[in-house]
């Protein structure tokens, strides 16, 4: 299980409560079961939902998150839909 750090950046990290927060999960679709389930009376698994990822810097994309693996000391950001440009 690898052990790294989720960053939350514009309104998920208003809806997580904070900036960042450390983690313990194989693959991105494991971390965002566990951010669900941590989190699931806030807009935050809704705002997972429509939100981006980031690990170390590289996009996830449209890959099915399940099959995105996450390094030891990985960091992941978590990007929701930004107004403007």
């Amino acid at each position: 299980m690898a052990r790294g750090t989720v960053r939350y950046w514009a309104a998920a990290r208003e809806a997580a409560g904070v900036d960042e927060e450390t983690f313990e999960a194989n693959t991105l679709g494991d971390l965002v079961a566990k951010i669900t389930q941590n989190h699931g009376k806030s807009d935050l698994p809704r705002i997972l939902g429509r939100s981006s990822f980031l690990v170390d810097g590289h996009p996830a994309g449209t890959r099915d998150p399940s099959t995105v693996e996450l390094p030891e000391g990985a960091t992941v950001e978590v990007l929701p839909p930004f107004a403007g440009g």
